[in-house]
């Protein structure tokens, strides 16, 4: 069996993690804004060590694992959850808005930037030129509803980071890597998209949320799957 990185000691909470994963990212940023110490350790999701696999229910990262001072641990899944009990456990910055009403639409938006991730798994990983200029169109359109609501820059809602902001930043961290393909015409007459995606892109937690490697990682990626967005031309001028 695996050495389990649970039984050495270290920081109270240990992110389980994956290098490219954007639910990964979420709980990351979200760490990082908190200002909470933790450790992290990336596993291969290609071959899954035995321990991870002990306490992963659905077999997927990120997971959080919190220590306890007597040596036990509780593992939480799933990184909506580990964002919500990050909110509410840890002090520094809120990263959810104080009315309900607000923070139950913000959880709204933030089931949306997952609704775009699926989008994207298939986007980035189809072999079909069709299904690509499919799933070009439905990303279009969605960005294009986001756009409808972005009034007040530079986050999601002004100055204030939140967890809106945290699912969305790696989002767009797949486009830097997709534009140096070519222009998918996705984000085209979105300006307050694209000033979202570059204020998203110039914050510390959100840059540290991945390794130095991704972009080259990520290429990897594509090419391991025989991507036709490899050869996707440029649609129209950004």
């Amino acid at each position: 069996m695996d050495h389990s990185p649970l039984q050495a000691p270290g920081s109270a909470l240990l992110l389980v993690s994956h290098h490219l994963c954007p639910y990964v990212q979420r709980a990351a940023i979200a760490l990082m804004e908190k200002e909470v110490r933790f450790e992290r350790i990336n596993i291969d999701l290609a071959d899954k060590p035995g321990w991870f696999l002990e306490i992963s229910p659905l077999g997927k990262v990120p997971l959080l694992c919190v220590r306890n001072s007597d040596g036990s641990h509780e593992v939480l899944f799933e990184s909506s959850v580990i964002c919500e009990y990050l909110e509410e456990t840890q002090d520094g910055a809120s990263l959810h808005p104080a009315d309900p009403l607000t923070r139950a639409r913000h959880r709204g938006w933030m089931e949306f930037g997952s609704s775009i991730l699926s989008d994207l798994w298939v986007y980035e990983t189809t072999q079909d030129r069709a299904q690509l200029e499919a799933k070009r169109q439905v990303l279009a359109s969605k960005f294009a509803t986001i756009e409808a609501e972005l009034t007040r820059p530079p986050y999601f809602v002004g100055d204030s980071f939140s967890l809106v902001d945290a699912v969305f930043a790696p989002i767009y961290r797949y486009f830097d890597v997709f534009d140096t393909i070519g222009d998918s015409g996705i984000f085209a007459g979105l300006p307050r998209v694209k000033a979202w995606r570059k204020a998203l892109s110039e914050r510390p937690s959100v840059k540290a949320a991945v390794g130095p490697d991704y972009a080259d990682r990520l290429m990897g990626f594509l090419k391991s799957h025989d991507a036709v967005l490899l050869q996707q031309p440029s649609v129209s001028a950004a």
